[in-house]
């Protein structure tokens, strides 16, 4: 048998005769018409529009950015000091941090 590479169909008979056979057949076949596809709706278009008026409407409604006010202070430093004729003062001192951390016990490293 010759290989299907090289085979021709009109050098073999049989193959002709059964190619014309089937294209008898797919004439006689009756084909249904392909059904009509539904249009989308065109109201769709409101969708988008609802959520740029959404946020155009939210932007107007929501608080502007209110300026920083002062915030109470969150730390009081209280130090007492010895002042000239040896009288003691207490120093009382507002911040909002921490700056400079001193141990209860460091005064007897200076005083002892």
């Amino acid at each position: 048998m010759p290989s299907v590479r090289h085979m021709n169909i009109n050098k073999d008979p049989e193959l002709k005769t059964f190619f014309q056979e089937l294209r008898k057949q797919d004439e006689q076949l009756i084909i249904p018409p392909f059904p009509e596809v539904e249009k989308k709706s065109r109201s769709i278009w409101w969708i988008p529009a609802g959520i740029a008026a959404t946020l155009l409407l939210g932007a107007f409604f929501l608080p502007l950015e209110k300026s920083a006010e002062p915030t109470a202070p969150e730390v009081l430093i209280i130090t007492l000091e010895e002042g000239p004729n040896q009288e003691l003062q207490f120093h009382i001192q507002e911040t909002n941090e921490m700056d400079i951390w001193e141990s209860p016990t460091a005064s007897l490293l200076t005083e002892y």
